[in-house]
């Protein structure tokens, strides 16, 4: 599969490939308050994991056409991306997308928890929690639907069918005409 990733900083409206511009980054969110979130190189070379396990597994924003790793060294939106924390033996990744009613967030979130805890040999965490920032419309429904996954494969040890239906069957709020 081709990369949309690029080779870092070739293009001017990127960051360099394995910096940290806190500038350009998302502020932590609350799923990261009990974390010791991660900065500077450690927020990189974790960062520089997600890109691998992302490519792997082709979780790509359709938006801007490329690996959704990408989207932290976008400076054209630098209130969104990901940032991680470190709780215990576990990894928690809190993604905020572009816009509060971005319509992939529960896809590209899933494809993230799916990515990283499919690839657990890539990394030293025992789980990767993956969670969406408070901002977005449904965030209530898509961390639902991930803390449901997260619980499957906790328990199980495998990942759950990535048919596992939202709570919400797709439908966002109910009090919504559409």
């Amino acid at each position: 599969m081709r990369s949309f990733f690029g080779s870092g900083g070739a293009d001017e409206a990127f960051d360099d490939q394995g910096s940290f511009v806190p500038a350009h980054l998302p502020e932590p969110g609350p799923f990261l308050a009990d974390a010791e979130v991660l900065t500077g190189d450690d927020h990189a070379a974790v960062h520089e994991t997600a890109r691998e396990c992302f490519e792997e597994r082709g979780v790509y924003d359709v938006t801007f056409g490329y690996n959704l790793a990408r989207l932290n060294l976008d400076q054209r939106h630098p209130n969104a991306g990901f940032r991680y924390g470190v709780d215990g033996d576990d990894l928690r990744a809190e993604f905020t997308p572009t816009t509060e009613f971005c319509p992939q967030s529960d896809t590209l979130t899933v494809g993230a928890f799916r990515a990283w805890n499919g690839l657990e040999e890539r990394h030293d965490y025992e789980l990767v929690r993956v969670r969406v920032a408070p901002s977005h419309q449904r965030a209530d429904a898509v961390n639902d639907r991930l803390a449901a996954l997260e619980e499957a494969y906790v328990e199980t040890g495998e990942l759950p069918d990535a048919e596992t239906p939202d709570p919400n069957g797709g439908a966002g709020d109910d009090a919504l005409p559409f």
